[in-house]
């Protein structure tokens, strides 16, 4: 016969450690919420203003339509010129940053330096050089440029990272250069990933490019928080609606273009 200890044990011992990390989640939840003022009044004023404000948007003002098209080709030629810069930058660091093909010293100064571009927002870094080179485009440009070595880099460098080296010894056993063997043993195993990496860059600059701009750094957000401003709402449901229609746009692209890498 079992032990009687052995046949009164628990099968479902009670994880003490983990239920009190729950409670403390919990009671902070509790907590943040009391300090964030958030109370029923509110919400049911803020529905109202929002109704208002979805009133107010219809129908849709497209009589400005010279404005709101010079708004987006500048938002649009931020994001192209900030991800052919960004994405041509990325492939050098990602490559010095994966750790498989450079030594630490060569790949710890890439990967602290593609840290350093993800630390910040695009907007703070839209921020910073706006007061470096003024309002307008290329501080947009700059800013974007930043935002994509941050994610390009990042996700080379992890790619790159997770290649077969069979092949890589391969091709050195052949005899060819440095050069050769980035070419006919690397970039085979990551151009796919790298095109999806891009193309989703691309996307992300078409987006960012708007946040950017409503700090001065060109292109249509400017003009979007100028109508905010204005309380202009029809004018606004404009905006929003080109800007919805140049993502997809812009989706369809990028899925084509993967299509093509496949």
């Amino acid at each position: 016969m079992p032990s009687t200890s052995h046949a009164k044990r628990n099968p479902f011992p009670v994880n003490w450690p983990s239920r009190i990390i729950w409670v403390a989640l919990l009671a902070y939840l509790v907590y943040a919420l009391s300090l964030i003022d958030i109370s029923s009044e509110r919400m049911i004023a803020g529905f109202g203003h929002g109704a208002d404000m979805l009133g107010r948007m219809v129908p849709p003002d497209f009589s400005r339509w010279s404005l709101l098209l010079e708004g987006l080709l500048e938002s649009l030629e931020i994001a192209i010129l900030a991800s052919a810069v960004g994405i041509t930058l990325s492939l050098p660091i990602g490559f010095f940053a994966a750790r498989n093909m450079m030594p630490p010293w060569v790949s710890w100064p890439a990967r602290t330096l593609i840290a350093v571009c993800r630390s910040f927002h695009p907007v703070i870094v839209a921020i910073i050089f706006v007061k470096a080179v003024g309002f307008g485009a290329l501080a947009g440009i700059l800013a974007l440029i930043v935002a994509s070595v941050g994610f390009i880099a990042k996700l080379f460098a992890e790619a790159i990272e997770e290649i077969s080296l069979k092949q890589v010894e391969a091709v050195r056993a052949s005899g060819a250069s440095f050069g050769n063997v980035i070419i006919f043993s690397v970039v085979p195993q990551v151009l796919s990933r790298f095109v999806g990496f891009s193309t989703y860059q691309v996307d992300s600059n078409l987006r960012n490019s708007t946040m950017v701009g409503i700090v001065g750094a060109g292109g249509i957000g400017g003009t979007l928080f100028s109508a905010f401003q204005r309380f202009d709402y029809d004018f606004v449901a404009a905006i929003l609606i080109s800007l919805i229609a140049v993502i997809m746009a812009g989706e369809y692209f990028s899925t084509w273009v993967k299509g093509v890498f496949k």
